[in-house]
C-alpha cells in the first residue's frame, strides 16, 4: 500500500465534487442508512458522503494511516463539527470492535473516522448499505483483496471511483509544461508497481468477485488555474521551480528511470517551474488538467 500525506491529499482531492455531483447518483445517497468510505484520507469524499445521505444516517471513514485519520478529524473540528460522543474514538485509540461506529444512538451525518486496513475491514459482515472508496484501488497492489472485503461488509451496494491516470489531459500557457508532464507521467506508469490506470478495469474485477448489476459513469475532475491565483496555486508554481512536486513521485521515477535520467528530468522541470513563476508575476499563467474518473457501482448478490 502507497502512503501519502495530507498535504498531497488535500492537493489532488480538494474541491473535487465541488461542482457536479451527479455521477454519485447512483450511490442513491439519500436513501442510505450506514456508509462506509475506505481508504477515506484525509476525508475529502467522506464529507461529500455525508452531506449528500439524510441527517440521521451514519457515515465512517477508514484509513490504515493515522496520520491522515488525525488531519481529518481535525477538519472536522475546524469546521466546527464535533464528532458525536458516542461515535469511534480518536484514531490514537481506535479499536476494531466490527460493530465500531454502526450503533452509536446519537450517530448522524457528521462523518466519523475509524481506523483499519482495506484488506481486513474492522466491520461486521452486512454492516452497512454502501461501501464506497475514491483512488483506492489503484495504490493496492491487490484490489481484489480489497473487494471482497467490500462485498463481505455490505448489505446492499459497493462502489469504486477510480482514475485512469494514463488519459490524464493536460493544458497550459506555458509550452514546456505540457510535454514535461507527459514525460513524468510515462515514467511514473512504468515505475509505480500498480495499476494507477485501473479505472474502466473495475467493472471487471467487481464482477469476478460476485458483485452484480455493475454500471460504470465516467466523471471529469477538472482542476483550473487562472487569474486571480490562489495560495494554493502559488504555493503549487513554487514547488515546480524547486523540484518538490516532482521529488513527491521520486521513487516511482526512479524505477522507471536511471539517475542521469531523473536528474536530467529534475533540471528541465526546475527550469518550467520558474517559467511558471514568471508567467504568474505577469498574471498570465493557466493550466487546465482533466483526469477520467470511473464510478462503478455494483450489487452485491446472494451467493
Amino acid at each position: 500500500m502507497r502512503r501519502f500525506s495530507p498535504e498531497y491529499l488535500d492537493r489532488t482531492r480538494r474541491g473535487m465534487w465541488d461542482d457536479d455531483r451527479e455521477a454519485l447518483s447512483p450511490l442513491r445517497l439519500p436513501e442510505r442508512d450506514r456508509v462506509l468510505d475506505v481508504g477515506c484520507g484525509t476525508g475529502e469524499l467522506t464529507r461529500v458522503l455525508a452531506a449528500e445521505t439524510s441527517p440521521d444516517a451514519t457515515v465512517l471513514g477508514t484509513d490504515a494511516d493515522r496520520e491522515l485519520l488525525r488531519a481529518a478529524q481535525a477538519r472536522e473540528h475546524a469546521n466546527d463539527a464535533d464528532i458525536a460522543p458516542d461515535a469511534p474514538p480518536a484514531p490514537d485509540d481506535t479499536h476494531t470492535d466490527p460493530d465500531a461506529g454502526f450503533d452509536a444512538p446519537n450517530a448522524t451525518a457528521t462523518p466519523a473516522y475509524l481506523a483499519g486496513d482495506a484488506a481486513r475491514l474492522p466491520v461486521a459482515d452486512a454492516a452497512v448499505d454502501l461501501v464506497v472508496c475514491q483512488a483506492l484501488l489503484i495504490n493496492l497492489p491487490e484490489p481484489r483483496a480489497a473487494i471482497r472485503e467490500f462485498r463481505r461488509v455490505s448489505s446492499d451496494l459497493v462502489a469504486a471511483i477510480e482514475p485512469n491516470n494514463a488519459d490524464v489531459g493536460v493544458s497550459s500557457t506555458v509550452d514546456a509544461e505540457e510535454r514535461l508532464e507527459r514525460e513524468a507521467r510515462t515514467a511514473y506508469l512504468d515505475g509505480v508497481g500498480t495499476n494507477v490506470a485501473l479505472g474502466d478495469r473495475v467493472r471487471e474485477l467487481f464482477r469476478r468477485e460476485g458483485i452484480e448489476s455493475v454500471t460504470t459513469r465516467r466523471y471529469y475532475h477538472e482542476k483550473r488555474i487562472e487569474p486571480p491565483y490562489s495560495e494554493q496555486s502559488v504555493s503549487a508554481a513554487a514547488r515546480k521551480a524547486s523540484g518538490a512536486g516532482l521529488a513527491d513521485h521520486r521513487a516511482e521515477l526512479e524505477a522507471a528511470l536511471s539517475p542521469a535520467e531523473y536528474d536530467d528530468l529534475r533540471s528541465r522541470w526546475r527550469s518550467m517551474g520558474r517559467d511558471v513563476v514568471a508567467a504568474m508575476r505577469d498574471r498570465e499563467y493557466e493550466r487546465v488538467e482533466v483526469v477520467p474518473f470511473d464510478v462503478t457501482v455494483g450489487r452485491v448478490g446472494s451467493a
